[in-house]
């Protein structure tokens, strides 16, 4: 399957909302659109008992926002059978005007997802399963009758697609190993990996990565790379990458820019005015960077 490769990508940046039923999160999300801000991306943990449904709380927010772009920061797979899940997907981008990218991951927690009901999946199953459903959500995705897969964990036989996507959806992996980078390479649109504070292991994933797109015969820029930033923005106290002063993060997000070619940094900063300061402050600050 061949990938359209983008001519060029611009920076963007997001937020990444926990989805706790206790807190204003139509709200939130309005609030992010208001600041100007390109994305809000969403953890999908079903068996969390304190979280809403994070598909129907993507659907409301698409209804209530006019430009934020919406995706699962990453969606679990093994709960969420494909051909259901890719009918979602098209249906909120469709209703949205195509705002919609799908962050998809192959699954952890497995204790939780077994007492959900779901399969319990070896590394190498998860893969599989992940490559699978590619495959299977983007024939769902194509419009096409009496679509037809025989895989070991997912088939259609005979399915109808439709509706069409209102655009070509991304399909972004949050995957961290050489076999999910290779997978990745060869059939995703985006890779969606979290910073969990070592800089070296992003930059060892990131050169796996374009070995891996060079051997698919698709050039590093062909995928978007999506950061999601744990940390706080401070007054002036330094105590790692990304916990310290507003130019202490400009910096930051400008050398794995430019080190390893992210182009999308999705920020999560709890406590009081977190989301006001990356907005306000860091993100024209790195834009300003970046063009210089």
């Amino acid at each position: 399957m061949t990938i359209p490769t983008p001519a060029s990508r611009q920076l963007r940046f997001g937020y990444f909302l926990v989805p706790a039923a206790a807190d204003p999160l139509i709200a939130t999300a309005q609030r992010i659109e208001r600041l100007g801000l390109d994305y809000v991306g969403i953890q999908d943990h079903p068996y969390q008992r304190n979280f809403v449904d994070t598909w129907s709380l993507m659907a409301m927010i698409a209804a209530s926002t006019t430009t934020l772009r919406i995706f699962p920061d990453v969606a679990n797979l093994p709960l969420r059978p494909p051909a259901v899940m890719a009918k979602a997907a098209a249906t909120i981008d469709l209703l949205s005007g195509g705002r919609f990218e799908l962050g998809l991951g192959a699954g952890g927690f497995w204790d939780a997802i077994e007492a959900y009901g779901g399969p319990r999946r070896s590394p190498r199953e998860s893969l599989g399963a992940l490559d699978e459903a590619i495959t299977v959500i983007r024939k769902v995705w194509s419009g096409e009758r009496n679509l037809r897969f025989e895989g070991t964990h997912y088939r259609l036989a005979g399915a109808q697609a439709g509706p069409v996507p209102a655009h070509p959806i991304g399909i972004w992996l949050g995957v961290y190993g050489l076999r999910a980078l290779e997978l990745t390479a060869r059939a995703a649109d985006g890779w969606v990996p979290s910073f969990r504070g070592d800089i070296g292991q992003i930059a060892e994933m990131t050169r796996r990565l374009d070995d891996a797109a060079s051997a698919a015969g698709r050039p590093p820029g062909a995928l978007r790379r999506v950061l999601n930033v744990s940390g706080t923005i401070t007054g002036g106290l330094s105590t790692g990458m990304f916990n310290g002063p507003v130019a202490q993060w400009v910096e930051n997000l400008a050398e794995v820019a430019v080190s390893y070619g992210f182009d999308t940094f999705i920020f999560w900063g709890e406590g009081d005015h977190q989301l006001d300061r990356f907005a306000q402050e860091v993100v024209p600050a790195a834009h300003q960077q970046l063009a210089r």
